[in-house]
């Protein structure tokens, strides 16, 4: 595991949790969303001086709803989306680009 996945870490609402991610693992744990007890994913970073996070939502009418925080940069956007594989790349990437701005 390098300095880099361990600053962060993804967890479902059923209490699965790894430290960092990749874009496959990400997929797989959306794929495996269901209501009542597992229908979102929270990936947050571990420290409290940088404190985004993005919670991925099942959406009862179908879909996904996804919510990216980063209150330190001043940014906040939900977006909804329909693709469990879109959605694991936008996160990637966006995850990606917190962890190496530290």
């Amino acid at each position: 595991m390098s300095a880099r996945e361990a600053s962060y870490f993804v967890e479902s609402e059923g209490g699965v949790t790894f430290d960092g991610m990749s874009e496959d693992l990400l997929f797989d744990m959306i794929s495996d969303l269901h209501f009542p007890n597992d229908s979102f994913i929270t990936v947050q970073s571990r420290d409290p001086d940088n404190d985004w996070y993005v919670v991925i939502a099942l959406m009862e009418e179908g879909g996904l709803e996804v919510e990216y925080r980063h209150p330190g940069g001043r940014e906040h956007r939900v977006v909804q989306e329909g693709e469990p594989s879109r959605v694991a790349a936008d996160v990637t990437i966006w995850v990606s680009s917190r962890v190496r701005r530290n």
